[in-house]
């Protein structure tokens, strides 16, 4: 790739953990990018994610968008970025192991004193 500069990107993970830094093309879309990480995910951790759905990337308080480039989701070139990797809870897929949810409550009143 001449002449094209590179975006060099770590990721924190929840548990402080980091990925990289590594250097990425901003042609490279955010979905590719998402398929490294989870490529490079350490295979101690607790929750792995298994597809590029499960991963948020976190940059600047936005959340970047699949089908955007590197370039698109206006990432700084010529120095490293940290980015935080967001997951959903780890779901349960037995009967057994089902989430217990409170019923609602009704007829409950709420006061806002300003």
């Amino acid at each position: 790739m001449g002449g094209e500069d590179w975006i060099e990107l770590k990721f924190r993970l929840a548990d402080g953990t980091d990925i990289g830094p590594t250097k990425y093309s901003p042609s490279m879309t955010v979905s590719s990018l998402k398929e490294k990480i989870i490529s490079q995910w350490p295979k101690d951790s607790e929750y792995i994610p298994l597809s590029v759905n499960d991963v948020k990337l976190i940059t600047a308080g936005k959340i970047l968008d699949n089908n955007r480039t590197l370039a698109e989701s206006r990432l700084p070139v010529g120095m490293i970025s940290t980015m935080h990797l967001l997951l959903p809870p780890p779901t349960l897929h037995k009967k057994s192991e089902k989430l217990q949810v409170d019923p609602p409550i009704k007829n409950r009143c709420l006061c806002t004193i300003l």
